[in-house]
């Protein structure tokens, strides 16, 4: 029986069968490829990097990829989560608060993913009881297998169908062994069946040890969480063995003989200066061509437009490499120990630094140790600063206090959602004399709440999806920077995740002491950026939004670019025009497939 008869026979849910398998509309078996991505031994991998950088490579030769990150916890979505313990909430375009997993794909594919892209056991179930209650199980006890795992399965086909995609790349998070990733791991067992031979790779990371002790590396923790997998049915096609230094080849050859992996197609992941170069590795090692092979789509190659991209990049970590022109950039916030909390920010500041020829140091200063006495001399050493996103009123005097010095002092600032309230807070007290300005976030009952909740959230209660989130255009004022940074367009889109805005009551005032608001909602008095005018201050400029959530290597957001320009002219260089940008805004969609690798940025500089 072929896969097409044998989904058709799957289908049906009745006495007669135990089978369930739902299938969207329009789907056709056997047209999708699946490349699964599983994570052994430990968490923190690089899954996502490692599946990104992979999707790439199959993406420059022509095919048509889209990723899926399949998340184990029971929330719905990321927004509740602590950047502690998960990094930065990642936030689509449709409003969809993800894992920071997802910014990767976005900039390695030069993609706009969806909600289709992500899905958590949250999701999962919620789905099932959901349509438990409406009768569509035809009066079945509801199980883990088939209702469950069918759910699972649907919602990668769903994707295949919508994305058009040749491959879909499916990311399981957690580790092999999971009792909370465990379903998903039995439904793409169960899809691979269902597929039919040639649809499925499973590509399985794995870490091999070195204790210092012994001063050799060690497989046997790779061995035993290899052998988890194949007791759940799965049994990898690709192995890649991460470690600190090249894997040696006695290491690689216990690990292929214990999972029954070919020796080829047992590859060394071992550390590296950046993630960028990650796609070029895996091309060295043969691991897309061992998919190629896998999959069966060497028909579908195109090697000269693989050949391009590979071109356009070489010449990109050339201008990278090159960089002349060092600048500090300070950020300042609460969750500095954690430099995950803040993962797009870092990639927007490179991918700005390669586009003016800057290598970029970043500064960590903690927002709760800044006062107005030792602000001037934590941010001696830096050229520029950002104050990024975040709640709460942990360390927003510290922040206030370094807001005022920056603009005082005319040094490049950039304010991102809570950066630009804060911003507002400051200069409303400081500069247009509403002295008990603050956020009804920071103090309720304040006498001047220069910022306040959005209309629409004053009756909501619930903590998650609560805000305004995804992509809203952005109405720029003619004859801003703001206007002049986006090459005078009359409107942009940028992303959003906040609750809380400047209080249109005060909005004159501020304007009368010579803020500018100049971008705003094109329907509500909703201001989303403001700016001190250039004859007094050479970049002091903030946005409610997000604008690092749509940064992209050779598209670098045009907020970043100004800051990084702006640090270099205080550090005393005096061009700072960016000589890269025709260049880097003429290419083509396929020419910004892949990010920037390392060179352009310091981020182990000592906190401050």
């Amino acid at each position: 029986m072929n896969s097409k008869n044998l989904l058709a026979s799957l289908t049906h849910d009745s006495d007669e069968t135990e089978f369930f398998t739902p299938m969207p509309t329009g789907y056709e078996p056997g047209k999708t490829k699946y490349v699964v991505v599983f994570g052994t031994v430990m968490s923190g991998l690089g899954k996502g990097i490692f599946s990104s950088s992979l999707a790439k490579i199959l993406q420059d030769k022509g095919l048509r990829v889209t990723p899926i990150k399949l998340e184990g916890y029971l929330n719905r979505d990321s927004g509740t989560l602590n950047p502690y313990r998960h990094g930065e909430v990642f936030v689509l375009d449709d409003g969809m608060e993800c894992d920071m997993d997802l910014g990767t794909y976005e900039r390695m594919l030069n993609q706009e993913l969806s909600r289709l892209n992500f899905t958590t056991s949250g999701q999962i179930f919620s789905s099932v009881l959901e349509k438990e209650r409406k009768g569509r199980y035809l009066g079945r006890d509801v199980q883990m297998i088939p209702h469950v795992t069918g759910e699972v399965k649907l919602r990668l086909r769903e994707l295949a169908v919508a994305s058009k995609a040749d491959v879909v790349f499916v990311e399981i998070g957690g580790t092999v062994g999971d009792v909370e990733n465990a379903y998903f791991i039995e439904a793409v067992r169960e899809m691979s069946y269902e597929e039919g031979q040639g649809n499925f790779c499973y590509v399985a990371l794995t870490y091999v040890i070195e204790p210092s002790i012994l001063g050799e590396q060690k497989s046997k923790p790779a061995q035993l969480n290899l052998k988890l997998l194949n007791a759940a049915g799965i049994h990898p096609n690709i192995i890649a063995c991460r470690a600190s230094e090249p894997v040696a080849k006695k290491v690689r050859e216990k690990i292929a003989l214990f999972a029954n992996v070919p020796m080829d197609r047992v590859f060394s992941m071992h550390d590296c200066d950046s993630v960028y170069v990650i796609p070029e590795m895996l091309r060295g090692g043969g691991i897309d061509a061992a998919v190629i092979d896998l999959l069966g789509l060497s028909e579908q190659v195109d090697t000269p437009r693989e050949e391009e991209a590979r071109k356009t990049w070489a010449d990109y970590i050339s201008r990278l490499r090159t960089a002349q022109h060092a600048v500090t950039i300070g950020i300042i916030g609460k969750y500095t120990t954690v430099r995950d909390s803040y993962a797009s920010i870092i990639q927007a500041i490179e991918h700005a630094g390669a586009l003016v020829g800057a290598k970029v140091r970043l500064e960590w200063v903690d927002s709760s140790d800044l006062t107005p006495a030792n602000v001037a001399k934590r941010l001696e050493n830096v050229h520029g600063v950002i104050v990024p996103g975040g709640f709460g009123i942990r360390g927003v005097d510290g922040k206030i206090a370094c807001i005022q010095h920056v603009r005082e002092n005319k040094i490049p600032y950039l304010g991102i959602c809570y950066g630009m309230q804060l911003a507002v807070i400051e200069y409303a007290r400081n500069v247009a004399g509403l002295q008990h300005a603050n956020s009804t976030e920071i103090e309720p009952d304040c006498p001047q709440p220069v910022i306040d909740l959005l209309p629409e959230q004053m009756q909501i209660e619930a903590l998650g999806g609560n805000m305004r989130l995804g992509g809203h255009d952005v109405v720029l004022t003619p004859g801003t920077a703001a206007a002049e940074m986006f090459d005078n367009a009359e409107e942009v889109r940028l992303r959003f995740r906040h609750r809380y805005e400047v209080n249109p009551v005060h909005i004159e005032t501020l304007e009368k002491s010579g803020l500018v608001f100049s971008g705003k909602s094109p329907t509500h008095p909703i201001m989303h950026i403001m700016e001190v005018p250039k004859d007094r201050h050479p970049y002091f400029f903030a946005t409610q939004a997000h604008p690092e959530l749509v940064t992209r290597p050779l598209r670098p957001q045009p907020m970043f670019v100004g800051l990084v320009q702006a640090a270099l002219r205080y550090s005393g260089v005096s061009d700072a025009s960016g000589g890269c940008k025709q260049e880097a805004e003429s290419a083509t969609e396929s020419e910004c497939d892949a990010p920037g690798p390392a060179g352009s940025i310091d981020t182990a500089a000592t906190s401050v």
